[in-house]
């Protein structure tokens, strides 16, 4: 377990996380809600176009600039101290909901709080898409909190 506290960058155990739950895709694909995604759960945005597959290093260098806006929501929303394991978690939740879902969450309030297993709790609480939940959502969820309180 790491002891370093307020990480600011996703370690190999978040990223191991990430790619396992998003899954490689080269080709476009549509997510659960019916969104284009491309690599490694990169939500394609306006403007953006992929002509035919992507190289893995292409989905790679997509994933790292996905992580840091991720990165950044973390710091900007947490104000307590967490170790590698914890900002991982939050990290793999964040890649997957969004800064904004973790900033108006419960998760959140109880983290900043001081109240670190309340957190884990809620991670399990995040399992649906479309408002039904998903076997792989739930197995993420799991996965994280476990993560968290590693």
């Amino acid at each position: 377990m790491s002891t370093e506290h307020n990480p600011r960058t996703t370690g190999e155990r978040g990223l191991a996380l990430i790619k396992e739950s998003e899954g490689l895709r080269l080709s476009t694909y549509l997510d659960a809600v019916g969104k284009p995604t491309i690599g490694y759960g990169h939500l394609i945005r306006p403007g953006e176009t992929f002509n035919g597959p992507i190289s893995q290093q292409q989905a790679e260098a997509l994933l790292r600039k996905d992580l840091a806006d991720t990165e950044q929501g973390i710091a900007k929303a947490v104000r307590v101290s967490i170790t590698q394991g914890q900002f991982d978690a939050l990290a793999s939740f964040v890649f997957n909901l969004g800064a904004g879902r973790l900033r108006s969450s419960t998760l959140l309030r109880k983290l900043n709080a001081g109240d670190y297993a309340g957190a884990a709790n809620q991670f399990l609480l995040w399992d649906k898409a479309g408002g039904k939940p998903l076997k792989g959502l739930t197995k993420r969820r799991q996965a994280e909190r476990k993560l968290f309180l590693s």
